[in-house]
């Protein structure tokens, strides 16, 4: 979907449409969640301070998060999707794979299921969504970026080496900032260089990983559209107003995550036997700590002392928190966690 939470906003608000609109908390700690077309032509994107977003845009409109609308417009979006298909695996609440390889509706092109799908939502749901149609998920993952907004881009099996040969490396997925500095210091700066890489440096270099990026670069990826995906961590954090030091303070909103996360444990279903902190400090370095029990995390009894003994391993004293969360993650069997699965992306309660 194209900016869908913006998008929402202006289809419902008419007064919005044709201005700068970010979704997001307006306030000293806030961060846009999406930042309509209007808006990304000031520069503003998507986990930007909202601070510096305004800056950016003086006249952007600032509306705060309808997460349970959005989730109802998604539900929507997946029941258009399952006229086609029901090989449908949610990427999140606005992105998802969708395998047509056996569509519902014949022998057709993916290219023209593509474009059904569009014109569904333009015409049902008055949104725009962009898509990208290939032989694999690496490659349609990228082709869905490339006509935005309201676009499509189709890479067939004989364009994937040329497309790929001119790909810079940090549009590949899987490869963030950190590792894109590092291909560049090894010379790779697009899919043609990767290409060059052989598999044995790259595993050398980014360990289990290089295999990954050595198939990416040669257009294969045999990972198949999943229905089923499992969760595999609950977590919440909290971003505060003023950053906290004194230590009744950070017991006091550690007391809050850990019921926020009890919360959340409690409507996934999930459990499991790691219990992970977050800490943020004012200059922005992160650490984290964790802990490995036998026990499944699941209740406040369980999760407050082991966090409380977390929060002790980390410097609290000289250095002000902008930032804490907290997460449970590795669960105990497979089973379990297959009766999470629905829930997961949260596209239904």
């Amino acid at each position: 979907m194209d900016a869908f939470f913006a998008a929402v906003e202006q289809r419902d608000n008419p007064d919005l449409r044709g201005k700068p609109v970010a979704v997001g908390f307006d306030g000293p700690r806030g961060v846009v969640a999406t930042a309509s077309y209007e808006a990304r032509r000031y520069g503003v994107h998507s986990a930007m301070a909202m601070a510096k977003a305004k800056r950016l845009c003086p006249e952007l409109v600032v509306i705060g998060s309808d997460h349970a609308h959005y989730k109802e417009v998604s539900i929507q979006v997946h029941e258009i999707f399952r006229r086609y298909t029901d090989v449908i695996e949610p990427l999140s609440i606005d992105e998802a794979f969708l395998d047509v390889t056996e569509s519902k509706i014949g022998d057709v092109t993916a290219e023209y299921i593509a474009q059904e799908i569009r014109r569904s939502i333009r015409e049902e749901l008055h949104l725009t969504a962009s898509a990208g149609v290939s032989y694999n998920k690496f490659l349609a993952k990228i082709a869905s970026d490339y006509n935005k907004p309201d676009g499509l881009f189709v890479v067939t099996y004989e364009q994937a080496e040329d497309f790929i040969s001119t790909l810079p490396i940090g549009k590949f997925w899987g490869v963030g900032e950190k590792t894109a500095q590092i291909m560049h210091k090894m010379g790779i700066f697009n899919g043609a260089q990767l290409r060059q890489c052989s598999l044995g440096h790259l595993i050398e270099v980014f360990g289990k990983i290089g295999q990954v990026y050595y198939d990416f670069a040669r257009g294969i990826d045999d990972r198949p559209v999943e229905t089923i995906r499992l969760r595999k961590s609950v977590g919440c954090e909290q971003t505060f107003l003023d950053d906290i030091h004194k230590k009744s303070a950070i017991l006091i909103e550690l007391y809050h995550i850990v019921t926020e996360l009890v919360r959340r444990l409690d409507k996934s279903g999930f459990s499991g036997c790691t219990l992970t902190l977050k800490v943020k400090y004012n200059d922005f370095v992160q650490v984290t700590r964790s802990y490995t029990q036998s026990k499944a995390f699941q209740r406040k009894d369980d999760i407050l002392p082991v966090a409380k003994k977390l929060i002790g391993q980390v410097d609290t004293e000289t250095k002000p928190i902008r930032l804490m969360g907290l997460s449970v993650s590795n669960p105990q069997d497979e089973l379990r966690r297959r009766e999470w699965v629905e829930g997961m992306l949260d596209f239904k309660d």
